[in-house]
């Protein structure tokens, strides 16, 4: 089985195992976690969420990435035996099923496609989630220098709390030690966890998906350059391809044109027998019915229109009829 697809599933997992060994080392080792507990400024919780939601981001688009590698290998066998037209385009959301689709309309409409600008076109969403989760890299460490510099804040406050009360009260005193001993923590822990689960951790995450979606790039554009340039170049056997797709379009068109022909000649031809035969039956019964016809088509005519008339003057208002009436008559 063909192991390259899963690269970035491998890596990823690879990197996952050393980031839990780095968890259960902090658990251990510093006391972070029982830290976090009592962190005044609460910006540790912030940190671990935003890690947590980069890493399920980062491996959503690990499997993304693993099912678009998969696919196109699948496509590169299908190119290889049938060239651009040898593929199948399956329905659903693959990007690589997408890239070929929009490849062959352009194509089809006797368009010169930019391979490199399309392609890129249709992985700028991975990649686009891929600087996402590189920027909440970065975000982890500026929220580590913020929880140092209020930890800072914390331990001066209470140095000059302590100092204010230096021989005069022993029990301020030391809660003003205890809170600049805790504003230490405070900023010396942030800055730690900013530092390896942002800087380390999620950014390897980061670079380890840009890699996958470079691979899927890499592999697409190979099979365009290797198995399918003959079919979108332009080239004389391109020319000669389109010329024959084109002389073929014009046969169906020249055979529709004489079926048609051919459809309207036999309707001519029926009419004209019926023609015939209603001129042999017209002169075998003599015109004298023929007239008849004719008469009282015409006497029926005559009664509809004095119908209608008789109807529109029904219709006219009373004393219009009224006016015409006492109307004297036209000399």
């Amino acid at each position: 089985m063909n192991q390259k697809p899963f690269r970035s599933l491998i890596l990823w997992t690879i990197w996952a195992s050393t980031a839990l060994v780095v968890y259960l080392t902090l658990y251990s080792d510093t006391e972070i976690w029982s830290f976090m507990e009592t962190d005044p400024s609460r910006i540790t919780w912030l940190i671990l969420g935003m890690f947590l939601m980069g890493v399920a981001a980062s491996f959503v688009l690990t499997i993304i990435i693993t099912k678009e590698a998969y696919r196109a290998t699948q496509l590169e066998r299908e190119a290889r035996d049938g060239g651009l037209n040898g593929i199948v385009i399956k329905a659903g959301v693959r990007i690589a099923d997408r890239f070929f689709r929009s490849l062959k309309a352009t194509v089809e409409s006797r368009g010169q496609p930019d391979v490199e600008r399309l392609l890129h076109v249709e992985l700028a969403v991975l990649e686009r989630i891929s600087h996402m989760i590189e920027t909440a890299g970065s975000l982890l460490i500026t929220l580590g220098l913020i929880g140092t510099v209020m930890g800072l804040t914390i331990t001066l406050s209470g140095l000059t709390g302590s100092i204010e009360a230096l021989g005069q009260d022993q029990e301020l005193l030391m809660s003003g030690l205890r809170q600049a001993m805790g504003g230490m923590g405070t900023a010396f822990y942030n800055t730690l966890l900013g530092a390896v689960l942002g800087g380390v951790l999620l950014r390897v995450f980061a670079q380890i998906n840009q890699h996958g979606v470079e691979a899927v790039h890499d592999n697409l554009m190979r099979i365009c350059l290797v198995w399918c340039s003959n079919e979108y170049s332009m080239t004389l056997e391109r020319d000669v391809r389109l010329l024959n797709d084109e002389l073929r379009l014009l046969d169906e068109h020249v055979k529709h044109l004489k079926g048609s022909f051919l459809s309207s000649f036999e309707a001519l031809r029926d009419f004209r027998q019926e023609m015939q035969q209603f001129m042999r039956g017209s002169q075998s019964e003599g015109d004298e019915s023929l007239r008849h016809l004719v008469r009282e088509h015409r006497a029926y005519c005559d009664s509809l229109r004095e119908e209608m008339r008789l109807l529109l003057h029904l219709r006219r208002p009373w004393w219009v009829r009224l006016l015409e009436v006492f109307r004297a008559p036209r000399s």
